[in-house]
C-alpha cells in the first residue's frame, strides 16, 4: 500500500477486535447505543462508517439486536458477556478433537478464585 504510514497500518484493528470492542461498549450500559455513541467510546480515530459495518456484522450474526422502540439506528446486545462467553467457550470446546483434554489444561490454568467458583458451582452453590 503505497503512500499509507506504516504507523497507521500497525495500529489497524482486526474485524474480530473491532467485533469486541463494539461489543464491550455495548455491555457497559443498559440501554441501546447508536454508532455514533459507541464510536465516541472506542479509543483510536475509527470512522463511523467503520462502526455502523461492525454493528451490521453484530447483528448478522444475531449477536447484536436493532432497537425499533423509537430511537433509530440504536442498538443492543442479544446476550449479557457471561452468556456470549460461555457460548464461545462451549464452542471451542465441540471444535477442538479432545474437549476433555482441553477442559484439564483450561481448569489448571484458573486463578484461585476462579478454581473456588468453579468448585462452588460443581458442588450445585451459586458461585
Amino acid at each position: 500500500m503505497a503512500g499509507r504510514d506504516p504507523q497507521v497500518r500497525a495500529e489497524r484493528r482486526s474485524a474480530g477486535e473491532l467485533e469486541s470492542e463494539v461489543l464491550a461498549a455495548l455491555w457497559a450500559t443498559d440501554r441501546p447505543r447508536t454508532p455514533a455513541e459507541i464510536q465516541a467510546d472506542i479509543a483510536g480515530p475509527l470512522a463511523y462508517n467503520t462502526v455502523h459495518t461492525i454493528l451490521k456484522r453484530l447483528y448478522d450474526k444475531g449477536l447484536v439486536l436493532r432497537d425499533a422502540d423509537g430511537r433509530r439506528g440504536a442498538y443492543r446486545p442479544a446476550k449479557n458477556a457471561a452468556e456470549s462467553t460461555a457460548e464461545a467457550m462451549r464452542a471451542a470446546l465441540d471444535r477442538g478433537p479432545d474437549p476433555i483434554g482441553a477442559l484439564q489444561r483450561f481448569v489448571t490454568g484458573l486463578r484461585p478464585e476462579e478454581e473456588r467458583a468453579l468448585r462452588d458451582l460443581l458442588a450445585g452453590g451459586a458461585g
